[in-house]
């Protein structure tokens, strides 16, 4: 067995709680890259991580055409539980570029590139492991995902993978966690303005083709 297959092995039969626990004992934390996206289900994993390890930091892409109801949630979140949230973005004029060239309309995945996978990519090159709240009920690409996986020279940690969105619900709801302000007016999932509408799972997002990743986690 591979190094990867050793740790999948040993992380397998723990609850995400021990996952995450087990996490520092293998890993240091200035190796560790925690994003969020300030999302719809992203309190989950915020809340968790604050819990176990509060001086994690939470890297946050901000690609400028975020909801202002996201933006306030973000920071609405850093006040209510402390956090130390680093923000990221893309560079100033590949991101004016796709600002006047309305890229998303024409080249959604491109717009995606320069505004969120570029920026997370830099951010990567400083670690040696990323943590997301990937979760595989949310959809069919990440219904495959192992708890670590190892992508383009990084690994990458799912220590929520297996949670059902009935697990999911039960841990906001025991926690009175507070939900994305968007959740209530029937986004269940919310990315950029310009390619995010209502509906259920990931349906609102890139409704007009057939993308269902921003590109950060292919």
């Amino acid at each position: 067995m591979g190094e990867l297959d050793n740790i999948n092995a040993k992380y397998k039969d723990l609850n995400y709680e021990e996952r995450i626990k087990e996490l520092y004992n293998d890993f240091d934390m200035k190796d560790v890259l925690l994003t969020s996206s300030f999302g719809i289900t992203s309190i989950l994993l915020i809340h968790i991580f604050n819990r176990i390890k509060k001086e994690q930091p939470i890297h946050f892409i901000d690609t400028h055409y975020l909801f202002e109801e996201t933006i306030q949630y973000k920071k609405d979140l850093i006040e209510k539980f402390g956090l130390t949230v680093v923000d990221i973005y893309p560079e100033d004029w590949k991101h004016d570029f796709t600002t006047k060239e309305e890229t998303w309309k024409r080249d959604v995945d491109f717009c995606c590139s320069i505004n969120k996978v570029e920026p997370l990519d830099k951010a990567k090159e400083n670690h040696k492991l990323w943590v997301s709240g990937l979760m595989s009920w949310q959809s069919r690409f990440r219904s495959r995902l192992k708890v670590f996986e190892e992508k383009n020279g990084i690994i990458k940690f799912h220590p929520l993978i297996d949670l059902t969105q009935k697990e999911s619900d039960k841990y906001i709801k025991e926690h009175d966690l507070p939900f994305h302000p968007l959740k209530a007016e029937g986004y269940s999932s919310v990315g950029c303005t310009h390619c995010t509408q209502k509906g259920e799972g990931r349906q609102g997002r890139w409704t007009d083709s057939r993308k269902t990743e921003c590109g950060i986690h292919l």
